[in-house]
C-alpha cells in the first residue's frame, strides 16, 4: 500500500506525534549530561531536576516581595492580554469581513486600506502604539489586536466573497436585503472560517504579547522571561517556554474541538 493512501487509527497518530518530541528530550538529556559533565555550573543546557527545582519556588511557594505566586500572577496576565486582544481582533474580524465580503462598494472602498495595514509589521507599531496609548495594558492589547486583525479580515473577506453566487440570487429572489443576506446567508457560512482565523492567529497574538511584555510590563510569561535572561537562568526560561507552547497548544486543540462540535458541515471544506 502506498503512504499516500494509509489511513492511520487514532493511537497510531498518538504514538508517531509524540515520537519526534520524545526523541528531541532525549537528546536534549544527553547533551545537557555531557555540558555538565565537563562543566558542573553550566547554565546554558541545565538538566530536568535543575529546571524542577527552579520552577518549584515559582509554582508552589509565595513571593515575599510580592506576597503572591509568581507563575500563576504571570500566566493570568499574560491569558488576559492575550484573550482580550484576540476577542477585541475577532469581533472586529467577523464584522468588518461581513461588510467587505457581501458589499462590493465597501470592498472596493476598503479592500485597498485593510491589505496595506495587514503588510506593516505590527512590532514597528509598538512605539508608536507605546507613545499614544502608554505603557500600560492598553498598548499591550492593542498590539495583539492590530496585528492579528488585519490578516483576519483578509482570509475571513475571501471566503465570504467567494460563497457561490447561486445562494445570493435565491435570497435576493426570495426578497433578502443586503442586511439579511449578509446574516442570513454569510454570517453562518463565515463563523467556521472564523474560528480557523482565530487558530491560524494564536502563534502571531503570541509573538506580539511576548514582545510587548518584554519592551513594559512589570508580570506576564514574556516579562520573566527577559528578565531572568540577564542572569542566564535557563532553568527558568526553557520551562516558561514549554509552558507558553503548551497553552498555545490547549488553545489550539480546544478551538478545533469548537469548531467540530458547533459546525460539523464546515470539516469537509475545511480540511
Amino acid at each position: 500500500m502506498r503512504w499516500v493512501n494509509r489511513h492511520l487509527r487514532r493511537s497510531e497518530r498518538i504514538a508517531l506525534g509524540a515520537l519526534p518530541i520524545a526523541l528531541l528530550l532525549i537528546v536534549y538529556i544527553v547533551m545537557a549530561a555531557q555540558r555538565h559533565a565537563d562543566n558542573p555550573m553550566d547554565k546554558i543546557l541545565p538538566l530536568p531536576g535543575a529546571m524542577a527545582q527552579a520552577m518549584s519556588l515559582l509554582i508552589f511557594q509565595t513571593d515575599q516581595l510580592t506576597g503572591q505566586i509568581i507563575f500563576w500572577v504571570d500566566t493570568l496576565a499574560s491569558l488576559q492580554r492575550l484573550a482580550l486582544g484576540l476577542g477585541i481582533a475577532t469581533v472586529i474580524s467577523l464584522v468588518v469581513s461581513l461588510l467587505l465580503g457581501v458589499l462590493p462598494p465597501v470592498r472596493a472602498t476598503f479592500g485597498p486600506l485593510v491589505t496595506g495595514i495587514a503588510v506593516i509589521p505590527p512590532i514597528a507599531l509598538l512605539p508608536i502604539l507605546f507613545i499614544a496609548l502608554g505603557l500600560g495594558e492598553t498598548a499591550k492589547v492593542a498590539l495583539i489586536a492590530i496585528g492579528v486583525a488585519p490578516v483576519m479580515i483578509r482570509d475571513i473577506t475571501a471566503h465570504i466573497a467567494a460563497l457561490p453566487a447561486e445562494q445570493i440570487v435565491k435570497a435576493q429572489t426570495l426578497g433578502a436585503s443586503s442586511w439579511q443576506i449578509m446574516i442570513r446567508v454569510a454570517l453562518p457560512q463565515a463563523m467556521p472560517r472564523l474560528i480557523h482565523a482565530v487558530r491560524l492567529a494564536l502563534g502571531p497574538a503570541w509573538v506580539f504579547l511576548i514582545s510587548a511584555e518584554a519592551i513594559a510590563a512589570d508580570t506576564g510569561l514574556g516579562y520573566r522571561i527577559f528578565l531572568v535572561r540577564r542572569y542566564l537562568a535557563m532553568d527558568v526560561i526553557i520551562p516558561y517556554v514549554a509552558w507558553i507552547a503548551f497553552l498555545a497548544i490547549v488553545m489550539d486543540a480546544t478551538l478545533a474541538y469548537a469548531n467540530r462540535k458547533a459546525f460539523p458541515w464546515a470539516q469537509g471544506a475545511s480540511h
